[in-house]
């Protein structure tokens, strides 16, 4: 079982920025796809950026791009999310999540991803 951790959100002003880091214990962190979600309704998520295991293939949800920048580090099994000219919008529990498998044409896929973290909440006032 791949354990899956977030941590860095809080409190910013809008037009600030957070950056969320997520560690993980996958023994192959290399070949995974690595994917932040947001959660915007009781057991509702949408995804917000995805990275695939080289880092070449990224995903961004339109309200985010050119605002978020999804990284890792393979060397230290985690992913980052670089969350910069915060809107209130961007509010809500963010959530690190796993596909092990790696691919890259199910990367948007909320069913993809096998092993999530327990979230770590975001709020951006205006």
């Amino acid at each position: 079982q791949v354990q899956v951790a977030e941590s860095g959100g809080g409190l910013a002003q809008a037009g600030g920025s957070l950056r969320l880091h997520c560690s993980t214990s996958g023994r192959s962190f290399s070949g995974y796809i690595m994917a932040w979600f947001r959660q915007v309704a009781e057991n509702q998520r949408e995804l917000v950026a995805a990275i695939n295991g080289n880092g070449r293939s990224t995903f961004y949800r339109d309200s985010v791009k050119g605002r978020f920048i999804i990284s890792r580090d393979n060397a230290k099994n985690t992913v980052d999310l670089q969350m910069n000219s915060l809107k209130p919008e961007d509010s809500g529990v963010y959530y690190c999540a796993a596909d092990p498998r790696g691919e890259i044409a199910t990367m948007t896929w909320q069913t993809s991803y096998d092993h999530w973290g327990q979230g770590t909440q975001v709020t951006v006032s205006s």
